[in-house]
């Protein structure tokens, strides 16, 4: 689901998704339209929920209290298809799945908690957003390239019937060889299905240290340079929210250590989304920095470098917002 002029490009030219392949001096580039299978789109109205077998979200938080997005969003929670989010920002429902963990405290957290009221939790899973892409901007809005291709992480659901359809998507996932000109090669984004709900919150480690302080004051950094401007910095930070993460109830197996991002962030050459959003004038973005924030607070933790993101982000989107008053 997507905006009109996406959907008649994708109805009528497919899409390509192009990504690197270790041994390989050229992406690879994967063409729907060479593809066993259909692949259609369609605007907010065009779609009825209860068709389908799974449904991914795959959106920035803010974009769901939209008009079109949020009745669209409410047809799919009473529609009770399993729901797989593909978001940094876990949906609210996902956390009450969460035991201990107050989920009604976090609302401040998001652009508009109500959009979510009507998800049974156990219907809904999340999958850590790991792989790196973006559009490239001198191509169509049908191309994805793949900057760091790594697993997507997802948790299971609470009944065995629908885990069973995600471990068929992994084995599925994990078959599939291209077809390249020098043979079948494997390619390297597959699916994980963990039996641990706290997988994917190995993101939020990587978020703070990474993403959230490639904004700065004036500007934006990449997130090499966030990571690695102050290793130690970003070390501690990274290491707070590995600990939040354990005390929820995670398992080191879980998590993702410091020095394995650390490495990946040296090949991030962009600054990430929320600060492009936040340069480009955004009003909302995702605020995975201040749910963190409240989630260790209800632990009785607080980290100062978390704290002065949060008030950075506040201090930009409020500038942003007074900027746009005065069109």
């Amino acid at each position: 689901m997507c905006l009109p002029a996406e959907a008649d490009l994708i109805n009528s030219e497919g899409f390509r998704v192009r990504m690197p392949v270790r041994g390989r001096a050229q992406p690879v580039e994967i063409d729907s339209r060479k593809l066993p299978g259909k692949v259609s789109a369609g605007g907010t109205g065009d779609v009825n929920p209860a068709d389908y077998d799974l449904i991914g979200l795959a959106m920035q938080e803010p974009q769901y209290r939209s008009p079109g997005v949020r009745e669209l969003l409410s047809a799919v929670a009473r529609s009770r298809v399993p729901c797989m989010s593909i978001m940094n920002m876990p949906p609210l429902p996902y956390l009450k799945r969460i035991p201990g963990l107050d989920a009604s405290a976090l609302k401040a957290a998001y652009t508009d908690a109500s959009v979510w009221d009507e998800f049974d939790p156990g219907l809904l899973t999340l999958c850590s957003p790991d792989p790196q892409a973006i559009r490239p901007p001198d191509e169509k809005v049908n191309v994805l390239q793949v900057t760091l291709p790594t697993n997507f992480k997802v948790a299971r659901f609470d009944a065995p019937k629908y885990n069973e359809m995600l471990r068929e998507l992994e084995r599925d996932v994990d078959a599939v060889r291209f077809q390249a000109p020098e043979g079948a090669i494997e390619l390297p984004v597959k699916l994980r299905v963990s039996d641990s709900i706290f997988v994917p919150l190995a993101k939020w480690s990587m978020l703070l240290a990474g993403n959230y302080r490639c904004i700065t004051a004036d500007g934006m950094r990449t997130a090499q340079e966030a990571v690695h401007t102050d290793i130690e910095e970003s070390r501690s930070v990274y290491n707070f929210v590995y600990d939040v993460c354990l005390r929820l109830g995670a398992r080191d197996e879980d998590l993702v250590p410091f020095e394995k991002y650390a490495a990946a962030a040296q090949s991030l050459s962009r600054p990430a989304s929320a600060a492009r959003a936040l340069q480009n004038g955004a009003q909302y973005i995702e605020r995975a920095d201040k749910l963190v924030q409240l989630v260790a607070r209800q632990l009785g933790l607080r980290h100062p470098v978390i704290d002065r993101i949060v008030d950075l982000v506040d201090t930009r989107l409020h500038a942003n917002r007074e900027k746009a008053a005065t069109k």
